[in-house]
């Protein structure tokens, strides 16, 4: 049972989404690829409420709506919105809608445009054309400080010379609240963070981790509607930046306020968010749920941003097999020309060790590296070296078979710009 047909706004070819999950529900899906000869919408009804809903014109401009509906309470609109800096486009007439209570994430390399973005939300920069919508309002020449957005950044901003009690209560004393308000809201947000006690202790006698519950408490205590998250784990190392990937969900759920964080680490997206923006060049690449971003990726640079893969060229003969490599694989798409040149994605854990001679094409392990719960390892087959997992080790020099089941095979059409191109491994 495949969760998804994708329809291709274009040619209306079909394609099956491979992996089930268990699911049978189907629902329709806009294939990304192509050029959109007329205006389409589709409203996904899978069990994931959908995540991907598109809204495609002539000018292959895509609006992202917040969870694949149309009609469901957005807060914040983003509307053609451009922005260049000294002659090169940052932002390329992004559409986006983000929903209430939704935590989304964007993601993306260096410069792609996902900073300028939460900038923009949260008044900071003002895009050269465009609207920012909040709540049904055009909010896109409003100061930062009359929105009810507000930020942390990966720099903490803590007043070394304040208290952690000071340094939280600095927004409210500015508004003019009364001392037991600000009191009663401090002892909020200390335990809200953890960190009760704390309020007469100065920042920099904390611990990084605890620095930046600060600076979230300083934030939420001002009841925002909106907070933004630019990189704010950045600074922290690997143990820290995993607990605090589960306090902020944990926040998140105790406020039911909108989260948008900002990252390049793919795996604290997948861990937070409950949907992605992929961005790359100052475009959106794909908007879906971590499960959808992982599993399906829509181009080729989407596979190889989000974990690992084995990306190849290939070319499908006919509906359902693809060629790779000079070895026929058995896959499940179709609606692609005769003899069409693709790109292959397949994932190392995906990659099925067998005897050789019994799989579809025979390799020579080259190397081998722990990774805890799994081995990784690279195999040489067919002059291509494959990234293959597993939870048993196969030392280099050993001759085994390699198979791939048809479902987790992705056929992919080739790009149609340099933005969904596969990203440079150094960037």
């Amino acid at each position: 049972m495949y969760r998804h047909v994708c329809i291709c706004a274009q040619n209306s070819s079909v394609k099956l989404c491979r992996r089930s999950h268990g699911f049978v529900d189907d629902c329709e899906k806009p294939f990304a690829e192509g050029v959109a000869q007329s205006t389409a919408v589709f409203r996904p009804t899978g069990p994931f409420g959908g995540s991907t809903g598109n809204f495609c014109t002539a000018r292959i401009r895509t609006v992202y709506t917040a969870k694949g509906d149309a009609d469901m309470d957005h807060i914040i609109e983003l509307k053609d919105i451009t922005v260049s800096f000294d002659g090169e486009t940052v932002l390329d007439h992004l559409d986006l809608n983000i929903g209430n209570g939704e935590f989304v994430t964007l993601l993306g390399p260096s410069g792609c445009g996902k900073t300028t973005t939460l900038r923009i939300i949260g008044g900071f920069a003002a895009p050269d054309e465009g609207k920012v919508i909040f709540e049904g309002k055009d909010i896109t020449n409003l100061s930062p400080d009359k929105r009810h957005i507000n930020t942390v950044f990966q720099k903490y901003s803590l007043f070394s010379h304040m208290s952690v009690g000071e340094n939280i209560a600095f927004g409210l004393k500015l508004k003019k609240k009364s001392k037991s308000y600000i009191q009663d809201k401090i002892r909020y947000a200390l335990k809200l963070v953890d960190l009760e006690g704390f309020e007469d202790r100065h920042p920099m006698s904390l611990s990084g981790g605890q620095q930046q519950r600060i600076a979230i408490a300083r934030a939420i205590v001002n009841e925002p509607e909106v907070l933004l998250l630019d990189e704010p784990l950045g600074a922290l190392d690997l143990k820290l930046r995993q607990d605090m990937q589960q306090e902020l969900i944990k926040i998140k759920n105790e406020l039911g306020i909108t989260f948008i964080f900002v990252t390049h680490d793919q795996e604290e997206a997948l861990t937070m968010s409950d949907r992605i923006i992929v961005m790359n060049q100052g475009l959106i690449q794909q908007v879906g749920t971590p499960v959808d971003i992982y599993n399906e990726p829509q181009n080729a640079f989407v596979a190889d941003f989000i974990g690992e893969s084995n990306i190849i060229d290939g070319v499908m003969p006919k509906d359902c097999l693809v060629e790779i490599l000079g070895c026929p694989f058995p896959c499940v798409d179709t609606g692609f020309a005769a003899n069409e040149n693709v790109d292959v994605v397949i994932r190392p854990e995906d990659m099925e060790f067998l005897e050789k001679g019994k799989g579809m094409m025979d390799g020579v392990v080259t190397s081998i590296l722990f990774k805890g719960v799994h081995y990784e390892m690279k195999v040489q087959a067919n002059g291509y070296e494959w990234l293959a997992h597993s939870t048993i080790a196969y030392h280099p020099g050993t001759e085994i078979g390699l198979y791939v089941k048809p479902e987790n095979i992705q056929i992919m059409h080739k790009p149609v710009s340099a933005a969904q191109e596969v990203i440079k491994k150094n960037e």
